[in-house]
């Protein structure tokens, strides 16, 4: 295991372990990997993760609206981001053809796929129908 999967392991289990006490949730979008996509979703009831990758405009778009998302749904929706580029076990695991795409999960289950740039309150609207 290199330098950064220790670092990417280490902060995934504080943050299960500070979750699992029921008292904190991540202050903004969680960068997640390969490696702890599952440990991810899995722990919290609802999780939104933005599939991304740094050349894509539209990804550039939405990033704001998730990161305002992520502190006004604190509590209710844990929000992440997977860059594609690096992490393409993940991104072909759930037919990612388009960015940005949003892979909602609920109890570890994805139940929807929201590909494109939306406005704000659309998609806040939309992600209001999963609580």
């Amino acid at each position: 295991m290199d330098e950064l999967e220790k670092i990417r392991k280490k902060m995934m289990d504080d943050l299960m372990e500070s979750a699992s006490k029921g008292n904190d949730w991540p202050v903004g979008p969680v960068e997640v990997c390969d490696a702890d996509f599952n440990d991810f979703i899995s722990l919290y009831e609802v999780a939104v993760v933005d599939c991304w990758a740094e050349w894509c405009g539209p990804c550039k778009t939405i990033a704001p609206i998730i990161e305002e998302l992520s502190r006004e749904l604190e509590g209710r929706i844990a929000f992440g981001k997977l860059d594609t580029d690096v992490n393409q076990t993940t991104a072909r695991t759930f037919n990612i053809y388009a960015i940005p795409t949003l892979l909602v999960f609920k109890n570890g289950q994805m139940i929807d796929q929201i590909v494109g740039a939306f406005p704000k309150d659309q998609l806040q609207q939309k992600l209001m129908t999963y609580l």
